[in-house]
């Protein structure tokens, strides 16, 4: 191999590993999106259950 085949393997694979690590990051973004979606509707519904209860003890 020389120099030149070198330099043309390992550009292509830095290329093949900035494009897997920039997948991974816009992964990432979604998976927080997600945890983020969640957690607002987990809090939502314990409200509402809360208020319900709350409702219940009331009447």
């Amino acid at each position: 191999m020389n120099i030149n085949e070198f330099e043309s393997q390992y550009r292509a694979a830095m290329d093949e590993t900035l494009n897997e690590l920039q997948t991974a990051v816009l992964l990432l973004v979604q998976v927080q999106r997600k945890i983020t979606e969640i957690g607002n509707y987990v809090h939502n519904l314990s409200e509402s259950v809360e208020e319900f209860i709350h409702n219940q003890k009331v009447d």
